[in-house]
């Protein structure tokens, strides 16, 4: 008899999520994460923790710094490849894992609190990792002259062509064309700018 209108979970199906009841999430990411980077054993472990923890140091650095042009530097240092004559503002989350998949060019300006993603990763559930969203890995470019208004989440395998707009609070999962602006959630074209 179900209950609450509840659907019949086939039986397949209700084996599979057994077994993922049982399996570790932290370990299935870390050795991932050891693999991506080709860390092996428990100095590998190690070796990944301290790198982790280094890339964390340096994004909180990069949040507010009194000066803007360090949020640069702390950025460069973690392995983002930026371009000359860049603003970062307050609040830039670039990603944590890899920021070595992100690519920006000379003039762009990224707004406070804007987030940059090269991975995405259904940490917790080991049954979406297998069967549906295994873990992403896609390098993120923002071409020369950019624009990413405040606010704005930009997924993996993104490229935000030259000279492009970025409205605030849009969510970017698609490519941008060079010299339009998109706005949206999800982001959509509004218009050619122009050249």
């Amino acid at each position: 008899m179900q209950d609450n209108g509840s659907q019949e979970i086939p039986k397949s199906l209700r084996d599979a999520l057994s077994i993922c009841q049982y399996i570790d999430p932290r370990k299935v990411n870390e050795k991932e994460l050891k693999e991506y980077y080709h860390f092996k054993g428990k100095i590998g472990g190690i070796r990944l923790k301290c790198k982790l923890m280094r890339s964390y140091i340096l994004q909180k650095l990069a949040m507010d710094p009194p000066i803007h042009e360090l949020s640069v530097i702390f950025q460069r240092i973690r392995g983002v490849s930026i371009g000359q004559n860049v603003y970062i503002g307050p609040y830039v989350h670039l990603d944590f894992l890899y920021p070595h998949m992100i690519m920006v060019e000379d003039f762009v300006s990224i707004g406070m609190n804007s987030m940059i993603f090269a991975h995405s990763n259904p940490t917790c559930s080991v049954w979406l990792k297998v069967n549906c969203y295994p873990r992403k890995i896609a390098p993120v470019k923002i071409k020369c002259g950019a624009w990413i208004a405040p606010g704005c989440i930009i997924l993996p395998g993104v490229t935000i062509g030259e000279h492009s707009v970025v409205g605030a609070g849009s969510v970017v999962l698609d490519d941008v064309e060079p010299f339009t602006l998109v706005a949206g959630v999800p982001a959509r074209f509004i218009k050619r700018l122009n050249k």
